[in-house]
C-alpha cells in the first residue's frame, strides 16, 4: 500500500504546476487597453468622430493603367524636409513590375512628383524597406524578394545619399559578421535613448520575425538578433508578423506584433536590456485588423499605437491609443475615419478597402501618420502636439 501510495504521490507532482508556471500566469500584462475605451461593435467604432487635431494630405494619387497599386508607405525627415518611400505597380500586389518611389515635402502637406528609389529587377520583387540617417547622410532600405526563394523569403538592401537626390548603388545590410544579413527588415527603425538602433528583421528560411539592434550610426552593417523565442506556429511565416516599437518610462522596450494566428489582437514582447533579450510574445487585449501597425513615444514620453483596432480584417477607421506609462492605453482618438474615405477606383489583388498599413514619424511638432488609402493613393495625416495631445 505504501509503494502505490508514494507512486501516487510522485504522478500528483508530476502533474502539478511549479512555481515558474504559476509566476508566469500570475504575472501582469506587457500592455493592455482600458476596458470598455472603444466600442466593440464596427458600426459604433467606424462612427466614432475624427480628432479636430488632424488634418490630411495626399502624397501621390493612384495613375490608371501605370499605378493603380501603392502601399507601405513609410516617412522619414533629412535637411528639413520630410521623405515617404513605398511600392507601386500597375495594378496587383507583389506583382512583378513591382518597384520603389518616393516624394519630398517641404512642410508636409505638398508633395513633389515621386522620383524612382528602386527600379523594377527581372530576378526579384523589391518593396519598401525604410530610412535612417546619422544626420548628414540618408540611408534608403529596400527589401528584395528573390523570385527563386522557397519559401517566400528575402533580404535587406541599402544605399546612401547625401542630397536625398543622387543614390549610390544599392548593397546588403550585413550582419555583426560581416555577411549579408538574410532577412526582411521591418520599417520601424528608432534609436534608443543610448543611441543603439533597434527594429526586426523576418529571418531566413521563410519569414520568421526576430528584434535586431546595432550601434552602427547608419543602421547598415553590425546588425545582432536578440534573444526572442517565437511562439510555436505551424508554416514558414512566424506568428509574430510585422513589429514596432516604443518604450517605457523606466527603460524597458515593448515591442508589438500582427498576430498571425488570427487573434485579430495585437501581440506584444518586452526586453529590460536594451534589446538583447526579450520576452515571448503575449496577447494583449488590444483588437487588430491583423494588418500592419506603428507604435512610438510622443516627444513626451507618451506612448502611442496606430492601427485599425476592428478585431476583424476592415482597416477603417484608422485610430491612435495613448498611454502615460507605456501600460495601460487609456486615450483613444480618431485620426482619419469613415466620412474621409475615398470610393476604390480600381480592381487588383489583395486590394482593400480601408487606411492600410500605417507608420508614424514625429516631426515640426506633429506626429505624422503615413498609409495607403484603399491600396490606391499614398497619404499622410498630420497630428498637431500640444503639451497634452
Amino acid at each position: 500500500m505504501r509503494l502505490i501510495f508514494l507512486i501516487h504521490l510522485m504522478v500528483w507532482l508530476s502533474l502539478t504546476p511549479g512555481p515558474s508556471w504559476s509566476n508566469e500566469i500570475a504575472a501582469p500584462p506587457i500592455l493592455h487597453m482600458q476596458p470598455g475605451l472603444l466600442p466593440v461593435d464596427n458600426d459604433l467604432l467606424v462612427a466614432l468622430p475624427q480628432t479636430e487635431k488632424a488634418t490630411h494630405y495626399r502624397v501621390f494619387k493612384a495613375i490608371e493603367h501605370q499605378a493603380q497599386y501603392n502601399h507601405g508607405a513609410v516617412l522619414f525627415h533629412f535637411n528639413d524636409q520630410l521623405y515617404c518611400q513605398w511600392q507601386t505597380s500597375k495594378r496587383d500586389e507583389d506583382s512583378p513590375d513591382t518597384h520603389v518611389l518616393y516624394s519630398v515635402s517641404d512642410d508636409g502637406q505638398q508633395w513633389q512628383p515621386p522620383r524612382a528609389l528602386a527600379p523594377t529587377r527581372d530576378d526579384a520583387i523589391v518593396t519598401s524597406g525604410g530610412w535612417w540617417s546619422d544626420g548628414s547622410t540618408l540611408v534608403a532600405f529596400i527589401n528584395v524578394w528573390p523570385k527563386h526563394l522557397s519559401p517566400k523569403a528575402g533580404h535587406t538592401e541599402y544605399a546612401i545619399s547625401g542630397d536625398g537626390l543622387n543614390w549610390s548603388p544599392f548593397k546588403p545590410v550585413t550582419d555583426a559578421t560581416g555577411k549579408p544579413l538574410r532577412g526582411i527588415i521591418e520599417q520601424d527603425l528608432k534609436a534608443l535613448p543610448s543611441g543603439r538602433i533597434l527594429t526586426a528583421f523576418h529571418r531566413q528560411p521563410g519569414l520568421i520575425a526576430t528584434p535586431y539592434f546595432t550601434n552602427d550610426p547608419l543602421a547598415v552593417s553590425g546588425w545582432r538578433a536578440g534573444k526572442f523565442n517565437n511562439l510555436p506556429y505551424d508554416g514558414n511565416i512566424s506568428r509574430e508578423l510585422e513589429p514596432s516599437w516604443f518604450h517605457k518610462p523606466g527603460g524597458e522596450i515593448v515591442m508589438t506584433f500582427r498576430d498571425q494566428a488570427g487573434s485579430f489582437k495585437i501581440l506584444a514582447a518586452q526586453s529590460q536590456d536594451n534589446g538583447v533579450s526579450w520576452t515571448s510574445a503575449q496577447v494583449a487585449n488590444v483588437p487588430d485588423s491583423r494588418a500592419k501597425q506603428s507604435a512610438g513615444n510622443l516627444p513626451d514620453g507618451t506612448a502611442y499605437i496606430v492601427n485599425n483596432p476592428t478585431g476583424n480584417k476592415n482597416r477603417l477607421p484608422l485610430i491612435i491609443l495613448l498611454s502615460r506609462d507605456g501600460e495601460e492605453f487609456n486615450r483613444a482618438m480618431v485620426l482619419r475615419g469613415k466620412n474621409q474615405l475615398p470610393p476604390m477606383r480600381f480592381a487588383g489583388k489583395y486590394k482593400r478597402v480601408g487606411y492600410s498599413y500605417p507608420k508614424s514619424y514625429v516631426w515640426n511638432n506633429a506626429l505624422w501618420v503615413s498609409y495607403a488609402v484603399n491600396k490606391e493613393d499614398i497619404a499622410v495625416t498630420r497630428l498637431a502636439l500640444g503639451p497634452t495631445p
